[in-house]
């Protein structure tokens, strides 16, 4: 089992990173990233992992997919790394096109890489 923990629910993904994560790891199942107070200091960063390490570890997945605020990803990174729980990202490749004189950002999938 995948767990998606970022701001982008599994249904909202691509079908190519859909297929991906489905071939690698079976199931995709969503936590909601949380809204991480701005003003939170490193102890409220540590408690707010510490929450969601939990939550995490009781639903045993074989990968987290994260990606959202720095300081909390970094901090919950390394907490389930020292629990043996592999960490991945989703990269994608940056399509910019001018179109009538403006400019089209897009995104695809590209592959998942592991935090190392």
């Amino acid at each position: 089992m995948l767990i998606n923990l970022s701001n982008h629910p599994f249904e909202s993904w691509s079908e190519e990173q859909k297929h991906a994560a489905i071939k690698q790891f079976g199931i995709v199942e969503d936590i909601t990233f949380p809204e991480v107070d701005p003003f939170g200091d490193e102890a409220y960063i540590d408690q707010l992992t510490n929450q969601y390490l939990d939550k995490i570890l009781h639903l045993k997945p074989q990968a987290v997919h994260i990606m959202g605020e720095m300081t909390f990803c970094f901090c919950l990174i390394q907490k389930l790394k020292e629990n043996n729980i592999t960490c991945i990202a989703s990269t994608t490749q940056r399509i910019i096109e001018t179109i009538d004189g403006k400019v089209i950002r897009s995104f695809q999938f590209a592959q998942f890489r592991k935090y190392l």
